[in-house]
């Protein structure tokens, strides 16, 4: 059996740069608003993961297939149609967070907000934050 190698993984693309070539309007100033504030809220330094994705901080992960690899604790991703925030926890039982947010839909762990002007930014730092913790107590991490 061939040797599953992830696409999303970190590469040598700043996010600043990322961010810079994307194309002028809410999406690009959402996303270099979110970079700071994102670094400043996790403390971690910011990493391109594949093409698409600005994560912080690194953890590992082993499934019961016995797949292993290593993602990205929080991060997000400035796409065409919703700026998409990662929290790898996911979201059971932050249902009363999530109701004060402001307007956005979830998945699995994706958090889709239309833009940043509708959301309430500490409360969206409470959900950063506790992915962050969440990650470091459940899995092996590491701030790089």
């Amino acid at each position: 059996m061939a040797k599953y190698e992830p696409k999303t993984k970190v590469t040598e693309v700043t996010p600043k740069d990322f961010i810079a070539a994307l194309e002028d309007g809410t999406r690009k100033t959402d996303a270099e608003v979110l970079l700071k504030w994102m670094t400043k809220v996790t403390g971690l330094k910011p990493k391109m993961w594949g093409p698409s994705i600005i994560g912080f901080g690194r953890y590992a992960y082993t499934y019961d297939s016995g797949h292993s690899g290593e993602a990205c604790m929080v991060g997000f991703s400035p796409r065409k149609a919703n700026m998409v925030i990662y929290v790898l926890s996911g979201y059971a039982g932050l249902d009363e967070k999530l109701a004060r947010l402001g307007k956005h839909k979830t998945g699995q762990s994706c958090l889709y907000l239309g833009s940043l002007d509708k959301i309430d930014m500490d409360v969206l730092a409470e959900i950063v934050t506790d992915g962050v913790a969440h990650m470091r107590k459940k899995y092996q991490t590491w701030d790089a």
